[in-house]
């Protein structure tokens, strides 16, 4: 897999905006991918030093709208912790 296939998506949710002052970056990662492909992935795409990756598989959760039920999506997220005096310009507004 290609870097970019790996990581899909930033994930920018209030409590992970929280987790910026932790020098500590989320992304949606792809499913089958490990620790080391997300860490090797996201060296290359943002050229940062990276400290320490942790990852959740988060499960679908069930939705109703009137009578009908429906699942929402699961997917996989990294907690990427950076090196003290990394930065991913990305993020910064």
């Amino acid at each position: 897999m290609e870097a970019r296939d790996i990581i899909i998506r930033p994930l920018i949710t209030e409590r992970t905006t929280d987790l910026l002052t932790e020098n500590k970056y989320v992304f949606v990662v792809d499913k089958r991918a490990n620790k080391i492909q997300i860490a090797e992935a996201i060296r290359e795409i943002f050229n940062v030093k990276i400290e320490d990756v942790n990852t959740v598989n988060v499960k679908a959760k069930t939705k109703r709208l009137g009578r009908s039920v429906g699942k929402t999506s699961s997917y996989k997220k990294a907690i990427v912790k950076l090196a003290e005096g990394e930065k991913i310009e990305f993020f910064s507004a």
